[in-house]
C-alpha cells in the first residue's frame, strides 16, 4: 500500500518486542530484510509475505528516521530497531552509516542470516561486507552516490536503467519489469474516508505536496525554489486545498513557520497521524513532490503528478515523462504553464493488473536463495533458472555470481 507518507503521529505501535517476522512455514532459509528509508516499507510488505508463502523466515530490521518506525507499525510488520538518522554533513553521515553497519553485526551474527536484501541500504552492506553475508541491492536511481568500498553479491534495478549506468559488474546486474511502485501499487484499494478524516470536501481541489530530501546527498536548491513557487501558484488556484508531508519534524517545524497564513486560513494542513499514503495520492487531484518515490506512486495510479526534483533526473523519471505519466518542472515559469490545478474524474476503483515486479524480485530472491542452500528446484518458479543478460529469469543454469556458503 501506501510509500513515503510521513505522519506527525504513529497509527499504531508494536505490541511486542522488536523481533524478526515469523514464517507461517517450516522455514528453509532465513532473509534478511533492512529498512532504512519509508519507501521500503509497503514496498517490502509483499515481497516479505510472498517469500514466507515459499517457505522463507524474514529476519526485519529497521531504521528510526522518516516514519520508518511508524509505518512499520502500520504494516504490522516486526522489526529490530537500529540507528537514526545522523544528520547532514557528509563526514557525519559517512560515520552514521558506520555506526548503523556495526550495530548490524551482532544483530546478523545472532540471527545468522542466509541472505541479506535492502533498496539501498549501505548500513547492511557494511555488516555483510564484514560479515561475508551474500546481499541483494535493489535501487531504481542510477546517479545515488557509489560506495566503492562495500559491493553487493548482486544489483537489481528496474529494466529501464541500462546495466552499464549502475557501476557495478553487468553480470552482477539483475532485472524487473516496471518500477518499483508496481510491487505494491497492484494490491491497493481506495478508503473513501480519508478526505473527511482531513477534513476535506469532496469538492475541494485536493493537492498532495512533498518536500524536497533537503538532507539528501542529491539534494539542490533549485528544487525548494520550485516547491515555493508551486505553492504560492495553488495557495492563489480557486478551491485549492493542500496537504503537506513533511519528512520529518524539523522540515515540519519550517513549513508551518514560512507558510503561518495557510495554514491559519486552512488552505494547508499536515496530517495529525501516519496515513496510507497510496490512498490519500488517490483521493488527490494532484501531487506534486521533490522525491522520486512519491511522484511515481502517482503516476502509477493514473494521478496528474509534477516533479520539482532538480537534481540528474534518472532513466525511470525519464521514462515515466516521456510517457506522460510524470511532469518535470525545470524553472519557475514551468509552474503557472505546466500545473493544472483542476478536479479530476476519479475511477471507483483501481484497476488490478497483477503485479510482474514482484514476482520477479521474489523469484530473483528465490533463485539465489535456492542455489546457495542447495535445494531443489520449486515447482512454482523456475528457481534454479539462468538470469539472462536483460535481467529476466529463464531456463538454464544459475550463473549468477558465486555465493559465500
Amino acid at each position: 500500500m501506501s510509500l513515503e507518507i510521513p505522519g506527525r503521529t504513529p497509527a499504531a505501535r508494536s505490541t511486542r518486542p522488536a523481533a524478526e517476522a515469523p514464517s507461517p512455514l517450516s522455514s528453509v532459509g532465513k532473509i534478511w530484510i533492512d529498512l532504512e528509508n519509508s519507501p521500503h516499507v509497503p514496498f517490502f510488505a509483499p515481497i516479505i509475505g510472498e517469500l514466507q508463502k515459499r517457505g522463507y523466515s524474514a529476519m526485519v530490521t529497521a531504521r528510526d528516521c522518516f516514519q520508518v518506525r511508524e509505518l512499520a507499525d502500520l504494516f504490522h510488520l516486526p522489526y529490530t530497531l537500529v540507528g537514526h538518522h545522523p544528520g547532514k554533513g557528509n563526514l557525519r553521515k559517512m560515520a552514521g552509516l558506520c555506526l548503523r553497519g556495526a550495530k548490524l553485526v551482532p544483530l546478523a551474527l545472532k540471527h545468522k542470516p542466509d541472505l541479506a536484501v535492502s533498496h539501498g541500504s549501505r548500513s547492511q552492506l557494511v555488516a555483510c561486507t564484514a560479515l561475508r553475508i551474500p546481499s541483494v541491492f535493489i535501487r531504481d536511481y542510477e546517479f545515488s552516490t557509489p560506495f566503492p568500498l562495500f559491493r553487493p553479491s548482486w544489483l537489481l534495478c528496474p529494466e529501464v536503467i541500462p546495466s552499464t549506468a549502475v557501476q557495478c559488474d553487468v553480470r552482477r546486474v539483475l532485472k524487473y519489469p516496471g518500477i518499483k511502485e508496481d510491487v505494491y501499487v497492484p494490491q491497493f484499494v481506495p478508503d473513501s474516508t480519508i478526505r473527511a478524516e482531513l477534513g476535506l470536501q469532496e469538492h475541494d481541489v485536493v493537492a498532495t505536496l512533498r518536500p524536497p530530501a533537503s538532507e539528501a546527498h542529491y539534494h539542490n536548491p533549485q528544487s525548494e525554489q520550485l516547491f515555493a513557487a508551486s505553492i504560492t501558484f495553488l495557495a492563489k488556484s480557486r478551491g485549492v486545498k493542500l496537504v503537506l508531508l513533511p519528512r520529518n519534524d524539523t522540515q515540519a517545524i519550517e513549513m508551518k513557520k514560512r507558510w503561518a497564513a495557510l495554514f491559519a486560513t486552512g488552505v494547508m494542513r499536515i496530517p495529525e497521524k501516519v496515513v496510507d499514503g497510496l490512498n490519500l495520492i488517490w483521493h488527490s487531484d494532484l501531487v506534486i513532490s521533490g522525491g522520486g518515490t512519491m511522484n511515481r506512486e502517482a503516476a502509477a495510479l493514473g494521478v496528474p503528478v509534477y516533479s520539482v526534483f532538480r537534481g540528474k533526473i534518472g532513466a525511470v523519471d525519464q521514462y515515466l515523462s516521456r510517457q506522460g505519466r510524470l511532469v518535470l518542472l525545470e524553472s519557475p515559469n514551468d509552474v503557472p504553464a505546466k500545473i493544472v490545478p483542476h478536479r479530476r474524474a476519479r475511477p471507483d476503483k483501481q484497476e488490478n493488473h497483477g503485479s510482474p515486479a514482484l514476482l520477479t524480485i521474489v523469484e530473483h530472491i528465490d533463485t539465489i536463495m535456492r542455489a546457495k542452500l542447495s535445494l531443489p528446484r520449486a515447482d512454482k518458479c523456475a528457481v534454479s533458472n539462468r538470469v539472462s543478460s536483460s535481467g529476466r529469469i529463464r531456463a538454464g543454469e544459475f550463473t549468477s555470481p558465486e555465493v559465500t556458503k
